[in-house]
């Protein structure tokens, strides 16, 4: 056979069953991405966690360190202040250490925002600590001076209060320039918290409204940041308005906020007081009356006084010198009764304050009882005559009693009188000289107290001032003791009352105001604003009396009036002070409730994230009770002061 023809078969190898040969199989290949990837995300669980207990664990060490402070521990004192704050700044110090250890993460997803948010937190409380520093330093001598620190030097006990304030106001000019480098650090501070956006975070943690007690703290900040920067102005002037360089010669108006008007109170009397380098000498004093019996009125009065007070406007609708202060803004007001009181002589003085009987009250409140030679003593202790403090009662008694004053309609003059009521201008003068000398005898352990209740009464608008200096002026503007009538972007609010015949019902009146905001599909906003008014005493005749109240409110430019109820006489809508408003008067009576409802579109719509209002408070008012509710957030608080807020709709 040749290889052509050759027949291939297939060679078959078997191997047996107890071969040694063993099959070799490829192994697959691994992804190193499987492995290293679980394993990165492993090593970031466990620095994240570590890292986060080391931070956990610092930081509630630092707490349990301060927590006496923040919550237990109320400091009485500027030494127990400083102590407080050093151990802050200690906690402050171990805070930031221990932030080190998760800094890192603001880098990382999820958590970075957060974690850089507390590191713009950091910062600020750094930058404030830092201006806090500036600020104890520069005031330090001060503290001493006005019995706001403890010392073991004995020497400066036996300075009279008039020494210690003459020394504080000559300083005054080595103040100044440390305003600067505090406003710096405090600028710095709002520029790290601006960096923080509180909607970032939930409404609610733990039971904790988080995001409304961040935006608090902020605007707490700020607020007091604001106040900061606008002292230093009144510190410009405040030698200037002490007649450090010069007499000065003020024009006292006393309002009688128990007879409530559109600026404190009704114009009671005044007195002309004079200032030189600090040191307070009032001139002469009279009764409001008086005054007013040498005035010709030539400008018209506003309807609702002509409609409520009668008497001397049934044959004159001209308005009366002491009811030139119907403006809700001081300054307007002001303006208009300084140009009329001319003309019966009243001039050459340098502004006016006004004040009402509750400064009186907080500084009786620390100096305690004291006498007025001829008119017997006067306190705070409660009488039971009138349910008050004893010393309203005698101002009061000494003020008015029951009587009609009369007119002569051609001559102006008053022919008839209660006899007791011109006792007014007698006692305003002695009083005064009273309570200055009492204030200033007081030992240096009292004057914090006397300072923070003079503070708080011009805080609470019931000590307001006019300047005829420009820069004085509008430093007292900027410092919100003016009683300026305010501009405003977003929702805006004030209630002025009058009372406009009701004897000193005013006494016992208390106000609650509710806000209900809704928001329509369109996007307009629909205000709905009650104010209820509650007189719980008896009618004396006297004092309590059927109170026919003049109500204002001051709204947005531009708000439109959807109705109106509880008013016995409705007003047409007007604008004034930049602002829409709404009026009519009513009738309040002892033992009586009265609500007054006022519901009306703003100009504008719902915008992004919260709407901001800015309530301005009526000067001569207490606190009244808000109450604001919208289909998202409810708030409630006292109204002191004004008060800017954020409200969710």
């Amino acid at each position: 056979m040749n290889d052509k023809s050759a027949i291939l078969i297939p060679k078959i190898e078997v191997t047996p069953p107890d071969s040694d040969v063993v099959e070799v199989r490829k192994k697959p290949k691994i992804n190193p991405l499987l492995i290293i990837i679980p394993s990165i995300l492993f090593g970031l669980v466990l620095i994240y966690t570590i890292s986060g207990f080391i931070f956990y664990t610092k930081v509630k060490s630092t707490y349990t360190n301060i927590k006496p402070i923040l919550i237990d521990q109320k400091p009485t004192n500027i030494n127990e202040i400083k102590s407080a704050i050093d151990t802050s700044k200690t906690a402050y110090v171990e805070f930031e250490n221990a932030y080190n250890w998760i800094g890192w993460m603001k880098y990382t997803p999820f958590a970075g925002k957060y974690v850089a948010d507390l590191g713009h937190g950091i910062k600020a409380v750094g930058y404030m600590f830092e201006a806090g520093d500036l600020a104890f330093t520069a005031v330090d001598p001060y503290l001493l001076e006005l019995g706001y620190k403890d010392t073991e030097i004995t020497d400066t006990a036996e300075k009279s209060a008039q020494e210690r304030i003459d020394f504080v106001v000559n300083s005054i000019p080595v103040l100044i320039p440390k305003f600067d480098e505090i406003s710096t650090k405090l600028v710095m501070a709002e520029k790290e918290l601006e960096k923080i956006n509180p909607n970032d975070y939930p409404e609610e943690l733990r039971g904790i409204k988080l995001r409304d007690k961040l935006k608090a703290g902020f605007d707490l900040f700020r607020n007091a940041a604001n106040y900061f920067s606008a002292s230093k102005p009144m510190l410009e002037v405040t030698p200037y308005l002490l007649g450090m360089d010069g007499d000065r010669k003020y024009l006292v108006l006393f309002q009688n906020d128990k007879e409530l008007r559109p600026t404190g109170g009704f114009l009671t009397a005044y007195s002309l007081m004079k200032v030189n380098k600090a040191k307070f000498e009032p001139v002469v004093s009279d009764d409001i009356y008086n005054l007013d019996s040498k005035y010709k009125p030539v400008l018209p009065a506003p309807q609702p006084i002509v409609d409520l007070i009668k008497g001397p406007y049934i044959l004159s609708q001209n308005i009366r010198l002491r009811d030139l202060n119907y403006n809700p803004d001081f300054k307007e007001s002001m303006d208009i009764f300084t140009e009329e009181a001319e003309k019966v002589g009243m001039k050459d003085y340098d502004g006016i304050i006004a004040v009402d009987t509750q400064l009186l009250v907080n500084t009786l409140d620390v100096l305690g009882e004291i006498g007025v030679s001829g008119f017997g003593n006067f306190s705070t202790k409660n009488e039971p005559k009138c349910n008050c403090p004893q010393v309203v009662y005698e101002l009061e008694s000494f003020a008015d009693v029951e009587g009609p004053i009369i007119w002569d309609p051609v001559t102006g003059k008053i022919i008839l009188r209660p006899p007791n009521s011109d006792n007014r201008k007698r006692i305003i003068g002695p009083l005064m000289n009273s309570v200055l000398a009492n204030a200033l005898a007081q030992p240096k352990e009292k004057m914090p107290d006397l300072i923070n209740a003079i503070f708080k009464s011009v805080m609470e608008k019931h000590v307001l001032f006019y300047l005829f200096d420009q820069k004085s002026q509008k430093a007292v503007e900027d410092f919100g003791i003016a009683g300026r009538i305010l501009e405003y972007s977003g929702d805006y609010i004030h209630i002025n009352d009058s009372n406009l015949g009701g004897r000193k019902s005013n006494l016992y009146v208390k106000q609650e105001v509710e806000q209900k905001i809704e928001v329509g599909s369109d996007g307009l906003i629909e205000k709905t604003v009650t104010i209820i008014y509650k007189n719980p005493e008896k009618h004396d005749g006297w004092l309590n009396s059927v109170l026919p109240n003049w109500v204002r409110i001051y709204v947005p430019s531009g708000s439109k009036l959807i109705e109106a109820t509880g008013l016995e006489k409705q007003y047409d809508e007007f604008e004034e002070l930049g602002k829409t408003v709404f009026s009519g008067y009513f009738k309040l009576r002892p033992e009586g409730v009265s609500k007054v409802t006022f519901k009306y579109s703003l100009p504008f719509k719902k915008g992004q994230g919260d709407m901001s209002m800015f309530i301005q408070k009526q000067p001569g008012t207490d606190a009244p009770l808000y109450m604001i509710s919208s289909q998202k957030d409810e708030q409630e608080f006292l109204l002191n002061s004004d008060k800017e807020i954020k409200i969710k709709i």
